[in-house]
């Protein structure tokens, strides 16, 4: 079974390797060599990286001569930013109910203890 397009990036995304690349592509196109530089890892498991982020829709790879350019491509992005953004805002509404709900029993609990309790806490 083929997995979708979102699951493919949340799955990319959920490495600190390939989410470490992204950050540094963020900064820029760059070959792959840079991009691996900061990871002690070899070769063909830098280049395993790239593939996830690849078949993910995050980067995009062009072949100049022998070297492979690499940069972010921001469609996949932008739909996983889509997604949590349909979520944040229920998330917030339900965050904003929650944070009324206890200030409004907290005042309440407040005022039935006395002020030898208040000081005890």
């Amino acid at each position: 079974m083929q997995k979708a397009p979102l699951d493919l990036v949340f799955s990319a995304l959920a490495d600190p390797t390939r989410r470490g690349m992204l950050q540094q592509l963020a900064e820029g196109e760059t070959n792959v060599s840079a991009l691996a530089e900061p990871y002690a890892m070899s070769q063909p498991a830098i280049s395993r990286h790239l593939r996830v982020l690849e078949e993910a829709g995050l980067i995009q790879r062009t072949r100049v001569g022998r070297e492979h350019r690499i940069r972010v491509d921001p469609r996949s992005i932008e739909m996983a930013s889509t997604w949590i953004g349909r979520y944040a805002r229920s998330w917030e509404q339900q965050f904003d109910a929650v944070d009324t709900y206890l200030k409004a029993h907290g005042a309440a609990a407040r005022k039935q203890t006395s002020p030898q309790e208040r000081k005890k806490r």
